[in-house]
């Protein structure tokens, strides 16, 4: 059975939070979808396979560093919302889209199973991975890491260590609600606001914590 098997339930059998993407989410899952499909559909597929190594090689890249990838990491232009006053730089939308897609690939890199699975957010996938890993407080220190980012770059430093834990385990994440994310990281005001979200899906899908228990290990810590 599989961690997406696994997943906690409450006391009356509910399953754990989930969340709705917005338009540019949409867009993206059905982008990595259609990838992930051409993928799956035959393994000896070359070009499937070649163009999740070029979208690996864009991770820390400008969006448009390859013309070749457009088809992937193009937005369309009712999306693309909030502009630089500098054309050469990239829209919000742009950057969320690229960095989304390119992490995409480094999770599915050598993996036998879809790493897009729909309505997983961070903080979901993130707590299977502190139940399944061998090391759960060195997840928790990356996490809290994140958790207190105070840039976009410190932001994404910390998330692509996370996605290669969570493909080291095989735990796969909602790519459209990540793109979604990344969207509001790079609005002002918005990474508070996303680091929440993360923090309440984490605490949601996490077993509930014994008091007596917590009690016991703090006495436990101090002497």
């Amino acid at each position: 059975m599989s961690v997406v098997d696994q997943q906690p339930t409450t006391s009356a059998g509910i399953k754990p939070w989930t969340r709705r993407r917005a338009e540019l989410g949409e867009h993206v899952a059905r982008t990595v979808g259609t990838l992930q499909a051409r993928l799956f559909r035959d393994a000896t597929q070359p070009e499937a396979a070649g163009t999740l190594a070029r979208l690996r090689r864009g991770i820390g890249r400008p969006p448009g560093f390859d013309f070749t990838l457009e088809r992937y990491l193009q937005v369309p232009e009712p999306l693309l919302g909030r502009r630089p006053a500098d054309d050469a730089l990239p829209a919000d939308a742009e950057q969320a889209v690229h960095d989304a897609l390119t992490l995409y690939a480094l999770h599915q890199q050598s993996r036998r199973e879809r790493m897009h699975v729909d309505g997983r957010g961070l903080g979901r996938s993130l707590a299977d991975l502190v139940r399944v890993s061998g090391g759960p407080e060195g997840v928790r220190r990356r996490f809290a890491a994140l958790g207190t980012a105070s840039t976009y770059h410190e932001s994404s430093y910390h998330l692509r260590s996370l996605i290669v834990m969570l493909r080291e385990h095989g735990i796969p994440l909602d790519y459209g609600l990540l793109a979604d994310d990344l969207q509001t990281l790079l609005r002002p005001g918005g990474q508070p606001k996303v680091q929440a979200i993360w923090g309440r899906e984490f605490f949601r899908s996490r077993p509930a914590i014994n008091p007596d228990t917590l009690t016991d290990d703090l006495e436990e810590n101090q002497s």
